[in-house]
């Protein structure tokens, strides 16, 4: 499939303009953009798929300012033909991209069987229509990006015309080399940022911080790319882990202005914990190089994508998404560059096993010369437990500390591992394996991402998604307590039993150090593992068996004598082990030339690539952060 000019895509429409009825042609990001006076003709008819197939471009239909019914009568129009119990909460009309955004609680009957409804308010109003999911849950962060997006359309649609143009670009050199320089993320785990580079295009797959690095250490290193930021063609996140995207908003202090490409989830999932870590940053006088305004500014800039929907990205790449299966929205993501030059193949961060959540990653994929895979359990013991011992361990901890009338701490991120908990507890409470009046408190922005979690159902997996559509939603379970204003106090002064999600993960900050202050030195309470501790967090201290930590306590620094038990359950993990790890290469299809190791522990790493090449003859190498590896 060769990439077009936008001279070449205006020429092909002109040229098989369906009944002439193409008026105009223009460019949103990598899509194509036909305005038309009549819309109805389009949907009547199929006599636009045989230009979407000679473009191979995801085209947009929208009808010209003078076809459009007036907003206030296309807004009744509207109320008549949907159905009561579609539960619409709001129509609000964009008159820069002419559609019309109806949020409900049941989009499956705002669409209709075979498109019916949508299609009959389309025909009547001429306004395309984009649809919102109402949250199950009421989530401030989806309420603030929806209201970004919609509140700067005009700047939106300038800044994606801006990108068509430089996607569609005449390119200045012919695609004969492609290179790729690891930033941050190269043996060791945190600050994931890779740079791809070819004559014509600079990309970066992710660009994260490291929560638990020094000041050496924590950012990836911009000042060896040799590359100024404003010279960036795009960035693609493959997932709202902080240690794969919390440095994003940097780069738009500092020049860039280019598109993000990411899933829906994705976006909304990175801007809270981005807020987040701006917040607590603040608080701990651990601040962030960026605001939330330029956290508004990358919400503003991205441009989401559904998996295996193919896009454009730079005269000579082509992006694509699948699910990697770690949380909600990971993508592991795909790079055709050339024509049929390369192809590239980054993992992010992947599960390749069953969990509550999600399915597991895809491994599948058109071509892949290079595969570039992380290798966080990928050291030659790294072998977690199955989902049914690790859960019958948990709850066995679980029972030992509440018999005792103790308090059960679980340090856990915001996105992934506290869903996946949240799921496991569910579990034992329907099936009666813990007292109902034992409540699971959820502290940090657990509560928020389970609500971004319950807006994108069509994410998560089979079973998850027809007990919620057949009317039973596990995250409401009545037990799970959001821990609002005022709450905390309360909670620790309690002298019930109890559980307690709290973040961050590792012990790196936030509210979990506030429980930890108050429950360490009491030999009832439970300090309970299940995620990954980084080498250098508070977490991988105290599970390394540290019993005196220095605290600050009102600005003094106080010694913490930790009598809590600390207890560590394996098997939780939103990364896949050694053993599916190499499951997975021996799964991929098609098998890469080339495997580079990352995102792992040094050692971890290193003996991973030797595995993948004693075991399957990939060329395996684990590179060093700063190293330039040309991959033709």
């Amino acid at each position: 499939m060769a990439f077009l000019e936008f001279n070449d895509i205006k020429k092909i429409v002109k040229e098989n303009n369906p009944g002439g009825k193409v008026t105009k042609v223009d460019l949103e990001g990598p899509k194509v953009v036909l305005y038309t006076d009549d819309l109805p003709f389009f949907i009547d008819s199929d006599e636009i798929k045989s230009l979407v197939n000679l473009l191979k471009k995801r085209v947009i239909l929208r009808s010209n300012a003078n076809a459009l019914m007036p907003p206030d009568e296309a807004k009744s129009e509207i109320e008549k033909i949907l159905p009561d119990d579609a539960v619409v909460k709001e129509i609000v009309f964009d008159d820069y991209f002419r559609e019309v955004i109806i949020e409900a609680e049941k989009l499956g009957l705002v669409i209709g069987r075979k498109s019916e409804t949508l299609n009959k308010i389309i025909k009547a109003t001429g306004w395309q229509v984009k649809l919102l999911r109402t949250p199950p849950i009421q989530s401030d962060i989806i309420d603030s990006v929806r209201k970004i997006i919609l509140n700067s359309s005009k700047e939106r649609q300038k800044i994606l015309k801006s990108v068509g143009k430089q996607i569609y670009r005449k390119p200045d050199a012919s695609c004969d080399w492609v290179r790729v320089t690891p930033l941050g993320g190269a043996r060791q785990v945190g600050r994931s940022c890779f740079l791809i580079q070819t004559p014509e295009s600079n990309v970066l797959l992710d660009c994260g911080i490291n929560p638990a690095g020094s000041e050496t250490n924590r950012f990836p290193d911009f000042r060896a790319s040799d590359l100024a930021i404003n010279k960036l063609d795009s960035v693609i996140i493959s997932h709202s882990h902080l240690d794969h995207m919390g440095f994003l908003p940097y780069l738009y202090k500092y020049g860039y202005d280019g598109p993000v490409y990411c899933t829906e989830p994705t976006r909304d999932l990175m801007t809270m914990l981005q807020i987040d870590a701006v917040e607590i940053g603040e608080k701990e006088n651990n601040e962030l190089p960026f605001s939330s305004n330029e956290v508004k500014e990358m919400v503003k800039h991205t441009i989401p994508l559904d998996y295996e929907e193919v896009a454009d990205i730079t005269p000579d790449m082509r992006l694509t998404l699948y699910d990697a299966g770690h949380i909600l929205g990971s993508s592991i993501i795909h790079l055709h560059i050339g024509d049929g030059l390369h192809n590239i193949v980054y993992t992010g961060d992947i599960k390749f096993g069953s969990t509550k959540l999600l399915e597991p990653a895809n491994f599948r994929f058109p071509r892949v010369e290079t595969l570039i895979m992380e290798g966080t359990y990928g050291g030659r013991y790294d072998a977690q437990p199955n989902r049914r011992d690790a859960e019958n361990l948990l709850l066995i901890h679980l029972k030992n500390a509440l018999s005792n009338n103790g308090k059960v701490l679980i340090p856990v991120f915001a996105v992934g591992r506290s869903q996946e908990v949240l799921m496991v507890l569910e579990s034992f409470y329907r099936f009666n394996k813990i007292s109902p009046e034992i409540p699971v408190y959820l502290d940090g922005m657990i509560w928020e991402a389970t609500a971004i979690h319950t807006t994108y159902l069509e994410h998560l997996n089979e079973r998850l998604r027809k007990r919620i559509f057949n009317g039973y939603n596990p995250f409401l379970t009545e037990n799970f307590k959001n821990v609002k204003h005022g709450d905390r106090e309360k909670i620790m002064k309690s002298k019930d039993p109890c559980i307690i999600l709290a973040t961050s993960g590792m012990m790196t900050g936030g509210p979990v150090i506030e429980y930890f202050k108050n429950f360490a030195e009491d030999e009832k309470n439970m300090l309970l593992f299940v995620g990954y501790q980084a080498e250098g967090s508070m977490g991988k201290r105290i599970q390394n068996g540290l019993v005196e930590i220095p605290i600050d306590v009102g600005g003094k620094t106080k010694s913490l004598n930790v009598k809590m038990k600390v207890e560590t359950v394996d098997g939780f993990s939103g990364h896949a082990d050694r053993r599916q790890l190499l499951g997975y290469a021996k799964k991929i299809d098609p098998k890469p030339k080339r495997v580079l190791v990352v995102h792992g522990e040094s050692e971890k790493c290193m003996n991973l690539a030797m595995t993948l090449y004693s075991m399957f003859g990939f060329e395996s190498t684990a590179p060093q952060n700063l190293d330039t590896v040309r991959l033709i």
